[in-house]
């Protein structure tokens, strides 16, 4: 009789964990969110575009999955997960393993063109290090991004 409640209690306890960890943004998701940043800046230019994708309660934010643009110098220009960063050249920023995933994201940027990059960062939702790949577009002079953590 008491055993019930308890079971659905703990059933219900394992569906909610799966469904946090299928919530994740997929790579079809960020690929898509950076080409609807980079359409909304074309239309609307710098100023507004950069002011959206740095509101957290804007369209450039979804779950775990948020925009970032960097100048081709790593200064930050937008930022959907903290405002803070915006106007911070973090070119020399290196994630936990040591890796200076800044300045490998701006020479990309320029080489490539369009990539997806693998580094160690702070997930907004969860609030631990996890690894994250990072889709990027090149916008004249700088780099729209995307990521994704696994």
């Amino acid at each position: 009789m008491y055993l019930r409640p308890l079971i659905a209690a703990a059933a219900a306890a394992a569906c909610f964990c799966a469904v946090a960890k299928d919530g994740n943004a997929t790579a079809d998701e960020a690929t898509t969110m950076v080409k609807k940043g980079i359409a909304y800046i074309k239309s609307n230019g710098k100023d507004k575009g950069y002011a959206e994708i740095s509101n957290k309660a804007g369209q450039f934010t979804d779950r775990d999955l948020y925009l970032v643009v960097y100048g081709l110098d790593g200064t930050v220009r937008a930022h959907g997960a903290n405002e803070k960063m915006i106007g911070k050249n973090l070119i020399e920023l290196k994630d936990v393993d040591g890796k200076p995933f800044v300045k490998e994201r701006v020479e990309l940027a320029q080489s490539k063109g369009t990539f997806w990059q693998d580094y160690k960062f702070t997930n907004p939702v969860s609030k631990k290090i996890e690894p994250k790949s990072m889709y990027c577009e090149r916008l004249e002079d700088s780099a729209v991004c995307g990521g994704i953590y696994k």
